[in-house]
């Protein structure tokens, strides 16, 4: 071997373990709860038999071949928009071959959006459940620490909430190490059963899971309500994947998670075989006594792991979702000035907090949590599906009869978890799918207001040929400096340039006219950043572009503006925006209560000022009423 393949070995290795930490966070932890949900769960328990143990655990292990290996590492995994996963990216590759104005583009919009608002909902179920079950291991130790078991969970999420402001950064560096510690503590405890009890391994066969669906009925197919905790997180991977690239998402899936979770689920399903009574929590009670409390330490430190990964992964989507317009723009600090993805935003830090602070108070314990799991799991599933099927079909050229037979598959998968978690809704299935109602709404909302405010204001433009072709028979006086006039519609006057000329009759030495374009690519190239037409006289337009996770600073694109012929100096810049008053009216486009609910998130929505990093003393802010 080589010094350069060595090197790129040893490249592969560390960003593969640093997955680690991120990627598989999540469905690292299932092995706390999974297994006792299945058996002991308070919606619908599987009787405790032999037969029945070795039919679930084929489950298990099917369901993570067919939905993890087979359906996200191997096939999803492949749908990447240059590099960057999850819904949001999935659902702008879908929507390329769509036209702006069609009805299939607005329901493939919508079906998007459900799934990301689906996600939201499993974001805030999985720092509970999961830190929860992790605390749990307490009272196994000795029933003496039951009360002090919530109490526990709360002062780990009130810590973990508490630091996000921080960053990752300082801690960033050892989760890989503390989940490469983790998956072979799973692996060590399963083993450590199997060799016990080997028969176990007969579960590997799908004929157990074929005789345990056909013996059970309705009870097997509820049980899969339960069996879906094994898969949870595999949307997680997905949308990780851009941060570390396929290839090592897939080296640490098969060369050490994949492993790692088979052993300890037949690591469990080996002590169920021979003591039932374990089911009480399989995962702890399959460790001997001496190693509870360093195995408590280690699962706490393994989920908060896993909650950090989910929480950076919804700051992450919003962030997304505000480039791409689908939410309005809010205060987004980075923690780290090295790397970009490393992300701060309050409202949704506290957010999260208080939904998951609610969700442990009142459901108190994990097993009580699993009802509320799965459905929102499996909702974002199906959705990924969909979209795969036409990102695969359209931009891949697969055609139609190999789609509908691999994604069928696929669906008909999703559709028969889904199914049976809908039947846990009335136990506590209805808290994500809240949550993700609430957030599809705004999303929605916000969406649909936007594109009737550029409606109303583009029903009171002036074309910018006509206003130039004005101006060259009388100029108004001009004054030293740099005009630099925000506008969406490249081909009208810029409202604050018609106000300002109304209240200043004045122009600038030089106007610019600056309109931002977000992408639905991850990043543009700087290169790209910004495209620069001198007009006329003393008018120049500029277009900024910029994909959805690049972050927009105005001012430091507006300096490439120099390379084109155009020298901004922006200590003798001021920029002119405008401030726009939303007046909500009966009768409109939209109900008036999501006029109101649109309203009210425009005003409270962070400034262009602010979301540009343009310095606040350069700017001219003009208003302006509109009528919805």
């Amino acid at each position: 071997m080589t010094s350069g393949q060595t090197l790129d070995a040893k490249r592969l290795a560390a960003i593969s373990l640093a997955a680690l930490g991120v990627v598989y966070g999540d469905i690292g932890t299932s092995p706390l709860y999974a297994m006792k949900e299945v058996f002991a769960g308070a919606h619908h328990p599987v009787p405790m038999t032999p037969d029945n143990i070795l039919g679930v655990l084929s489950l298990m292990f099917w369901s993570l071949t067919v939905i993890v290996s087979v359906k996200y590492v191997a096939f999803i995994l492949r749908a990447d928009n240059r590099g960057e996963g999850g819904i949001m990216a999935l659902m702008a590759l879908s929507l390329h071959h769509l036209r702006e104005n069609s009805r299939r583009r607005w329901l493939l919009m919508v079906a998007g959006l459900l799934g990301a608002a689906l996600f939201y909902g499993d974001g805030v179920i999985t720092p509970a459940i999961s830190v929860l079950s992790a605390v749990e291991g307490l009272e196994v130790a000795t029933p003496a620490f039951r009360p002090y078991v919530l109490p526990a969970a709360l002062l780990v999420l009130v810590l973990l909430f508490f630091v996000q402001r921080r960053g990752t950064a300082a801690v960033g560096g050892v989760f890989g190490p503390v989940m490469l510690v983790w998956f072979a503590a799973l692996a060590t405890l399963g083993i450590s059963n199997i060799v016990q009890t080997p028969h176990v391994l007969v579960a590997l066969n799908p004929i157990h899971a074929l005789n345990f669906s056909l013996a059970n009925g309705w009870l097997a197919f509820f049980s899969l309500g339960g069996i879906v905790l094994v898969v949870t997180g595999a949307e997680a991977l997905y949308a990780d994947m851009g941060h570390f690239g396929r290839r090592p998402v897939r080296l640490a899936w098969f060369g050490l998670v994949l492993p790692a979770l088979v052993l300890n689920y037949f690591g469990q399903g080996a002590l169920l075989l021979t003591t039932p009574k374990a089911i009480e929590n399989p995962f702890y009670l399959s460790a001997p006594s001496w190693a509870l409390l360093p195995l408590v330490a280690l699962a706490t430190l393994a989920t908060v792991i896993a909650s950090q990964a989910v929480i950076s992964g919804a700051y992450s989507m919003t962030v997304q979702a505000i480039q791409l317009d689908y939410v309005p723009r809010m205060e987004v600090q980075y923690t780290s000035e090295h790397h970009m993805g490393q992300i701060y935003l309050p409202l949704i830090n506290w957010t999260l907090f208080a939904a998951v602070v609610a969700l442990v108070l009142g459901f108190k314990s994990s097993t009580n949590l699993a009802s509320a799991y799965g459905i929102a799991v499996t909702g974002t599933m199906t959705v990924t599906t969909i979209l795969a099927f036409l990102v695969a079909h359209f931009q891949w050229g697969w055609g139609k009869l190999k789609c509908i037979l691999i994604f069928g598959a696929f669906l008909a998968i999703d559709l028969a978890f889904f199914s049976a978690n809908a039947f846990k809704i009335a136990d506590g299935g209805w808290f994500p799918l809240v949550i993700g109602a609430v957030i599809f709404i705004i999303m929605l909302t916000w969406k649909r207001g936007r594109q009737l405010l550029e409606q109303r204001l583009s029903g009171n433009k002036l074309d910018l040929q006509a206003f130039l072709d004005a101006l060259a028979y009388g100029m108004p006086q001009q004054v030293p400096g740099t005009a630099i006039f925000l506008h969406a519609n490249q081909d009208a006057v810029p409202h604050a340039l018609l106000h300002s000329l109304k209240h200043y009759k004045v122009l600038h030495e030089r106007q610019v006219l600056v309109s931002v374009q977000f992408y639905d690519v991850p990043f543009v190239p700087e290169i790209d950043r910004v495209e620069v037409h001198h007009l006329q006289d003393s008018f120049w337009r500029v277009l900024v572009q910029y994909g959805f996770k690049d972050d927009p600073d105005l001012p430091q694109a507006l300096t490439l503006c120099a390379a084109h012929g155009l020298p901004i100096d922006m200590d003798d810049a001021s920029f002119f925006l405008g401030r726009e008053t939303l007046i909500p009216r009966l009768h409109s486009e939209m109900a008036f209560w999501r006029e109101k609910l649109f309203v009210a998130m425009f005003r409270n929505a962070i400034s262009a000022t602010s979301f540009f990093k343009i310095p606040s003393n350069r700017v001219v802010e003009l208003g302006t009423q509109i009528v919805l």
